[in-house]
């Protein structure tokens, strides 16, 4: 196995560098034949914008990022894979691009239940990772058995006839390789969350659901049989907040994505996405992402293309 940080690894890594640059690329995420698989550029920093993280897999081929999960900051960059095992909100910035060396990453997008299948399928026994919880994202380093996957996926970009089914074949790989290294315990949290009796998995997936609809964190723990303290401090450990901030951080980037998506008013967005008080909703709105809305759109049309959080 080829270890991060040798001579063999940069050189995987140029490697994976010298095939993206075949692909036409636009700054920001570019899709490939490959249904899940997407390389990101921007060959200037972007500032830091908050969004939500989805289930992914993105490896840094070429410079750097700074990524902001709670009250915590990390910086990393070549080689280096932020993986996010569920819908976190977070706020990251490309930093350090230049014209003639531009930031490069490649994503792969995933679910739960693929994860869940590669565990079943391989017979892994996810109760001997078991290490308590931990964040649902977090930052490792790629070795050169994972960097081989990547390679021979940026190949079947050139034989469109083999993509569907060799791609999910190297994605189980990928999942495995994963399951099976230094962070593999991280991933079976995500995977077996529905099953565990703490009904965190559970109350997760109502907040998202529900994200327009009041809530007490009182109701949401009796809904999940849980106390409300634990459902309080098991929530936080997983998603660095609590159940209501991250009902709100929802709200706000629902609320962005309908303004920016078409010629829908404040006031209409707010009452969308469950606010009472338009007022309230432009506070919150100022205070996540330092403007108020018409403002922020207007700076967001204008900045096109250093607005880059989704392409991480």
């Amino acid at each position: 196995m080829t270890g991060a940080n040798t001579p063999h690894h940069r050189i995987d890594l140029e490697k994976l560098v010298a095939m993206t640059e075949r692909i036409p690329l636009t700054d920001g995420r570019t899709s490939t034949r490959v249904p899940f698989l997407s390389v990101i550029r921007h060959r200037r920093d972007t500032v830091r914008s908050p969004g939500v993280l989805t289930p992914s897999f993105c490896l840094i081929l070429q410079g750097t990022k700074r990524l902001y999960l709670g009250q915590e900051i990390f910086d990393y960059g070549a080689g280096d894979y932020l993986a996010s095992l569920i819908d976190m909100p977070a706020s990251a910035q490309v930093t350090g691009a230049m014209e003639q060396s531009p930031y490069l990453g490649l994503r792969i997008d995933f679910t739960t239940e693929e994860i869940a299948s590669v565990v079943m399928e391989a017979g892994i026994n996810p109760a001997s990772r078991e290490k308590g919880l931990s964040a649902g994202a977090f930052i490792g380093k790629s070795d050169g058995e994972l960097l081989d996957i990547f390679v021979r996926l940026l190949k079947l970009i050139d034989k469109p006839e083999d993509v569907r089914f060799l791609s999910e074949l190297m994605k189980k790989e990928m999942i495995f390789n994963l399951l099976s290294g230094e962070f593999g315990h991280l991933f079976f949290q995500k995977a077996l969350f529905d099953q565990q009796s703490d009904g965190i998995g559970k109350a997760i997936q109502w907040i998202k659901e529900n994200y327009a609809r009041a809530f007490t964190v009182e109701e949401l723990a009796k809904s999940c049989n849980m106390s409300t303290s634990g459902l309080h401090h098991k929530f936080k450990a997983i998603t660095t907040m609590g159940p209501l901030q991250y009902q709100k951080q929802l709200r706000l980037q629902e609320a962005r994505r309908l303004l920016l998506s078409g010629p829908m008013g404040v006031t209409t967005a707010a009452l969308a996405v469950g606010y009472e008080s338009p007022s309230q909703f432009n506070r919150e709105y100022r205070r996540l992402f330092g403007l108020p809305p018409l403002q922020d759109m207007k700076t967001m049309r204008r900045t096109a293309g250093t607005w880059g959080f989704e392409d991480s």
